[in-house]
């Protein structure tokens, strides 16, 4: 049984590729605005809002989507809006430890099925050079952060401590027990 990946995310697309998990792609299009301030409470209701807007166009299918943010310092740090904007999400996570939260969302309307979870993982970016920001500040502007610990060539995150996974922006152990959900519904 597939699902519909409410995301056209190429690493949420290659996460599940690699672990050969079928689904199809309906990107949903919401405005990614949330009155919540708690970050898994934020990427939870956005994740909530992307499988609504999928699920509601196609209620006999489940749909999973997903949200991903980066807390640093007390504040939340999501998709860079510029180069600008990316150079001070950059500035302040710089040298210090951050957490990634990712939302999940499965929802299948027919069923009656909304379950939302969430995953967090903790990383410490290496201390940038100002040359550096700048070089870096316009690669990743579709990334939460400002950022992607899947490009190698930048080597911006020393450690992790957490699943890569969701760093990266999908937490497949949230998919797969998502995945046995839809199974037993299906029955």
């Amino acid at each position: 049984m597939s699902f519909i990946l409410a995301s056209k995310s190429p690493r949420r697309i290659e996460i599940l590729k690699k672990n050969k998990i079928k689904f199809k792609i309906i990107p949903a299009r919401i405005k990614e605005e949330t009155d919540f301030k708690k970050p898994n409470l934020i990427v939870m209701n956005l994740a909530k809002k992307k499988a609504l807007y999928v699920a509601s166009r196609n209620p006999d299918k489940p749909v999973i989507a997903a949200d991903t943010i980066v807390y640093c310092k007390g504040k939340i740090i999501g998709k860079p809006k510029n180069r600008d904007n990316a150079m001070r999400f950059l500035k302040t996570q710089s040298g210090k430890w951050q957490r990634v939260y990712t939302g999940v969302c499965l929802m299948w309307l027919d069923k009656n099925i909304e379950i939302c979870d969430w995953e967090v993982s903790q990383c410490y970016m290496r201390k940038l050079k100002d040359d550096e920001i700048k070089e870096i500040a316009s690669k990743h502007l579709d990334k939460a952060g400002g950022w992607a610990v899947q490009d190698g060539k930048d080597m911006l995150i020393a450690k992790i401590k957490g699943r890569y996974d969701n760093v990266v922006g999908l937490p497949l152990n949230i998919v797969k027990k998502f995945i046995k959900i839809i199974e037993r519904a299906n029955k």
